[in-house]
C-alpha cells in the first residue's frame, strides 16, 4: 500500500446551513475534502459550489439523490481516484466531534491496515427511538459476525482504508442509504479486516437536519440484516474456526 494520504469524505444532501462549518473545521485540520452533492436544492449546491473554490476541496455532483451510502461510495471511489489512500467519512449535519477527526487519522496511520471506528458517546439529547434501533441493530451485528467485535455499526464517523474497502462496495450489495454503514462494517469483517475503535461523541442538534425516514429506512436495515443473517450461514464455518483459532480475548 502507498503511503498514508488520507482526506474526508463528507455526503451531502440539503445541508447547506452546517456544511461550511464542517468543511471549515476538517480543513483547520489540515484534512482535504471530497464532497458529494447528493441532488441537493439550488441553495444547498450554492454553497457547496463557494466550498468548491477553496483549496484541496473536491465537489463531485450526483443528479438525483440516491442516498446517503450512495453518496458515500461515489465519495470514496473519487478519493482514490484522486489518489487517496484513505478516508475519513463525516457526516454533513455537525453531528459528529470533529475535533477527533486528529485522533481518528493518528490511530489510522499507526494502523493503516484497520477501519477506524467511531464508537459513539450519546448524551441526553438523543432520541429514544434512535437509541434503541440501535440495540436491536448491535444484536443482529453480533449474530451476522457470529462476535462482540463491532459494538456499533451505525456511526457514520470513520476512517475506511480504501485499498480494503473498494472490492467490497464495487463487489457487494452493501445498501445505498442508512442500510451501508452496517452493511459495509460487517462484509469486511468477515473479509477479516481489522477495526479500531475511538470513542466519540455524538450530538443530535435542535433544529437538526435529519434525513433518517423511520419506516423506509427501518424496512431496509431490516432487508439487509436479514441478506447478511443468509451470508453468515454460508461463513459461518470459517466465522468459527477464525474465533478458535483467535483463542480467548484478553
Amino acid at each position: 500500500m502507498p503511503a498514508h494520504k488520507l482526506c474526508a469524505v463528507i455526503p451531502v444532501y440539503n445541508h447547506g446551513a452546517t456544511v461550511a462549518a464542517v468543511h471549515a473545521r476538517l480543513a483547520a485540520q489540515d484534512l482535504p475534502c471530497v464532497l458529494v452533492d447528493d441532488g441537493s436544492d439550488a441553495d444547498c449546491a450554492a454553497a457547496l459550489d463557494a466550498l468548491a473554490r477553496l483549496p484541496r476541496t473536491h465537489l463531485l455532483r450526483r443528479a438525483v439523490n440516491g442516498g446517503k451510502g450512495a453518496a458515500v461510495q461515489d465519495g470514496l471511489r473519487a478519493a482514490a481516484a484522486l489518489g487517496y489512500t484513505h478516508a475519513l467519512q463525516v457526516d454533513a449535519d455537525g453531528q459528529h466531534a470533529l475535533p477527533d477527526a486528529t485522533a481518528f487519522a493518528d490511530a489510522s496511520r499507526a494502523r493503516p491496515q484497520a477501519v477506524i471506528c467511531g464508537a459513539p458517546v450519546y448524551g441526553d439529547d438523543v432520541p429514544r427511538s434512535r437509541l434503541y434501533g440501535r440495540w436491536l441493530t448491535r444484536i443482529w451485528v453480533w449474530i451476522n459476525t457470529l462476535s462482540l467485535d463491532i459494538p456499533d455499526a451505525m456511526c457514520g464517523f470513520r476512517v475506511y482504508p480504501l485499498a480494503h474497502v473498494l472490492p467490497v462496495i464495487d463487489g457487494a450489495r452493501v445498501g445505498r442509504r442508512m442500510d451501508f454503514d452496517i452493511a459495509i462494517l460487517v462484509r469486511l469483517h468477515w473479509r477479516g479486516v481489522a477495526m479500531t475503535w475511538l470513542p466519540t461523541r455524538v450530538v443530535y442538534p435542535e433544529g437538526g437536519i435529519s434525513h433518517f425516514k423511520g419506516l423506509r429506512d427501518n424496512l431496509l436495515i431490516s432487508r439487509m440484516h436479514a441478506r447478511l443473517f443468509f451470508g453468515m450461514l454460508v461463513r459461518s464455518p470459517a466465522l468459527l474456526w477464525r474465533r478458535l483459532a483467535r483463542g480467548p480475548r484478553p
